[in-house]
């Protein structure tokens, strides 16, 4: 089904060809036209599915429906999406004014995330707008500061909504909520619907229209996963090799926290390695730059945390490594999700050992996926697992009847 049959206008198809789109994925073709209808809608989606441009395309048109009625110059904020991470935040901030460069009207689109002078970004803001995107922490900050006007907002978009859930984002509901008119169209977009999920989101939307793409299957399918099984101390040798012996190109690597990030960046970079360390500790500039050099190539092996693992669009990642296991099966199909994109076909690799076993086996059942174990030579997995021993049955005996008690007790007495 191609984008024109989805309703949407000459200019947004315009913008969609000059950016090398030609076919829909599943999500966009079921969303578009529901939000162009004007239906909220609560959308299940893994990252990689194309999401993003499900709403931002539609809203690109409706906003310039609306900003051809209006007489004032200045714009006035109609979109609100938010999102849990900055790098999240600015990418979808890029996607609203790439594609709204053909729209008939001027767009402005403002990103407000921490690490940034709020002073700068609420000028932004009073010198008209009319997306805004940002992360929810520094949109209460900004919102404290109550020089926002948002009684002109018809849009609201939650992006990644379960892991803002998981960033404390039901708390700051209430906040946001009471800023808001309370007539407006809701778009939820979430990987996973916990419980607290489908509080909120009775909360947020009107009789929404669920809508389910389970894009993580098309995903794995291009993605050849391998679980190396590897002492802990020998992963970063291990890396080191599999980087040399088999060229693994754009490499992106997981890892517990962001301490080790650091140390095991510094470490690869002794050896030669274009390597380069990605967290949440790192200011603002330093993000921005770290992730465009590892998008132009310019760093070939990114170390991060779950940050990364999230929305994020970077074409050609070729590998995926596991050092440390993620937490749950979701984050597990996030993070290996960030390579094979639009098609493409990657490597994702899981180091374990004899201690995380039994979580992989976790993540196996329930991604209904069961993977081989290898070890690489020279650096074979040593010892042997803990056997879990069960304790000894209780033993099973006849139990005395009365009649035997009475025998027992004659007969003792009888001597």
């Amino acid at each position: 089904m191609p984008f024109k049959t989805l309703g949407l206008s000459k200019q947004i198809l315009k913008a969609i060809r000059e950016n090398g789109f030609t076919d829909p994925t599943p999500i966009q073709t079921q969303v578009i036209p529901l939000i162009l209808k004007g239906e909220d809608i609560m959308a299940r989606a893994q990252t990689g599915t194309g999401k993003s441009a499900s709403f931002i395309l539609p809203l690109i048109q409706l906003l310039s429906e609306i900003k051809a009625k209006e007489t004032q110059k200045k714009a006035k904020i109609r979109i609100l999406v938010l999102t849990p991470t900055r790098e999240l935040t600015l990418q979808i901030a890029q996607g609203f004014d790439t594609f709204s460069k053909t729209a008939p009207k001027s767009i402005k689109t403002v990103s407000l995330i921490g690490g940034e002078k709020i002073g700068e970004q609420l000028y932004d803001i009073q010198q008209g707008c009319d997306v805004l995107v940002a992360t929810s922490g520094r949109f209460i900050d900004v919102l404290s500061k109550k020089q926002m006007s948002l009684e002109n907002l018809e849009f609201l978009i939650l992006d990644e909504a379960d892991k803002m859930l998981d960033l404390g984002f039901a708390q700051e509901l209430d906040s946001i909520l009471k800023a808001l008119p309370d007539t407006r169209q809701n778009l939820l977009f979430s990987a996973t619907y916990p419980e607290k999920m489908l509080a909120i989101a009775s909360r947020i939307t009107q009789s929404p229209i669920e809508v389910s793409v389970k894009g993580e299957e098309a995903t794995l399918k291009n993605i050849t996963q391998r679980v190396i099984e590897v002492d802990i101390q020998n992963r970063a040798p291990l890396l080191r090799h599999l980087i040399q012996q088999e060229k693994l190109g754009q490499i992106l690597v997981f890892m517990a926290n962001k301490r080790a990030t650091d140390n095991i960046a510094m470490k690869f970079k002794k050896y030669g390695l274009n390597a380069q360390s990605f967290h949440g500790d790192l200011d603002q500039e330093e993000r921005n730059l770290t992730l465009q050099e590892f998008k132009d190539k310019k760093i070939n092996i990114l170390f991060t945390t779950d940050l990364i693992s999230r929305g994020l669009h970077i074409d050609a990642i070729e590998c995926v490594v596991n050092f440390d296991l993620p937490r749950s099966p979701t984050d597990y199909i996030h993070r290996i999700g960030r390579t094979a994109r639009a098609g493409a076909s990657g490597l994702a690799i899981s180091f374990i050992d004899h201690e995380s076993e039994s979580h992989f086996k976790l993540i196996e059942k329930r991604s209904e996926i069961q993977l081989k174990r290898e070890q690489i030579h020279g650096f074979e997995l040593s010892g042997e697992g803990i056997k879990k021993e069960k304790a000894p049955a209780p033993i099973k005996g006849k139990k005395k009847s009365k009649k035997d008690k009475l025998r027992e007790k004659a007969l003792l007495e009888s001597k």
